[in-house]
């Protein structure tokens, strides 16, 4: 547990960004609300920023819905390297975190590292949403929680463990258990329901024609752009089959390749078998269940002429590797 009371003191005096990672999630995004709120409680005020984009019209209504203001890295001209950078959801180093210029003096993640970094202040633990890190500042310094903020990490805290399915702890289900006692049902209700697109039925239909299966491991190429957390999502369509226990998608992304893999196997650990699998082409990491992982562009022709199967080659022999 990390005193909040370190951050507050470190940030005062400065200007603050609080940079989540690339293409957000409702979960970096509900955690990066809710910590702007709790350092305006002491008079410090912060900018959301992010690189790339916010694709999802779901995660767009979710910014209209709670009044977030996020501000991608184009939009933000004048941020300097006196200024503050707090990363939140990620880290700096990872495939997903851009470096802008600012000074990245602090950061708050639920994901495991995997690229060391120095901060003045880290509050790095694994749990199943960061949103749940950033409650419990609330809760242990007495700082009032609204219900719009509330509400607001409570639908992060739900996305981001698949509705308590997914990488989910025991502090997970005490944070919800606070939340759920301040936040407006009926507005999470509203911005929960309606989360698929139909342009999302092009990339599941990709998904279902082009999947192979080899024991219990699962693998999807969608042969078109996809955004991230599309990606991500026909990941877990992928898990949910009966005859697989491991699945890796990855889509084209920016003449690159942007990868999301799951395991449901407790000796296979989702982060490390990306980011050992990738280390020479791209890089990737996260959690034990879920991770990501991208190629650049740059790095596509090391795929040789036979791309998928080298990709495919590369993820099972670092799943027998781990699984020996």
């Amino acid at each position: 547990m990390k005193d909040s009371n370190q951050l507050i003191e470190l940030l005062k005096g400065h200007k603050v960004y609080l940079q989540t990672h690339n293409f957000p999630d409702p979960d970096a995004l509900a955690s990066a609300f809710g910590l702007q709120n709790f350092l305006k409680y002491y008079g410090i005020n912060s900018l959301i920023c992010y690189d790339g984009k916010i694709e999802k019209v779901s995660t767009k209504k979710m910014l209209t819905a709670f009044g977030i203001e996020a501000f991608p890295k184009d939009e933000i001209t004048d941020m300097t390297s006196d200024d503050y950078i707090i990363t939140v959801d990620g880290q700096k180093h990872n495939a997903n975190f851009t470096d802008l210029p600012g000074d990245e003096v602090a950061c708050i993640d639920h994901h495991p590292t995997f690229i060391e970094c120095e901060y003045k202040y880290s509050d790095i633990r694994i749990t199943g949403a960061c949103a749940s890190i950033v409650t419990e500042y609330y809760i242990n310094a007495g700082v009032p929680l609204d219900t719009n903020t509330a509400t607001a990490l409570l639908y992060g805290l739900k996305m981001d463990t698949a509705s308590f399915e997914r990488g989910v702890t025991d502090f997970d289900i005490d944070i919800f258990k606070y939340l759920h006692n301040i936040c407006d049902k009926e507005l999470l209700k509203t911005v929960h329901n309606n989360s698929m697109e139909l342009d999302d039925l092009k990339a599941y239909g990709a998904a279902i024609e082009n999947i192979r299966v080899y024991d219990n491991f699962g693998f999807v190429y969608i042969p078109f752009d996809c955004n991230d957390a599309l990606v991500a999502m026909i990941s877990d369509f992928i898990l949910a089959l009966d005859v697989v226990e491991v699945s890796v998608v990855y889509a084209t992304r920016d003449g690159g390749l942007k990868f999301s893999v799951r395991s449901e196997q407790s000796s296979l650990h989702a982060g490390k078998l990306i980011s050992n699998a990738l280390s020479d082409y791209g890089n990737g990491g996260g959690h034990a269940s879920m991770s990501g992982g991208v190629i650049p562009a740059d790095n596509m022709d090391k795929l040789g002429k036979y791309r998928d199967l080298t990709i495919q080659n590369l993820f099972l022999k670092n799943i027998e590797n781990a699984t020996k």
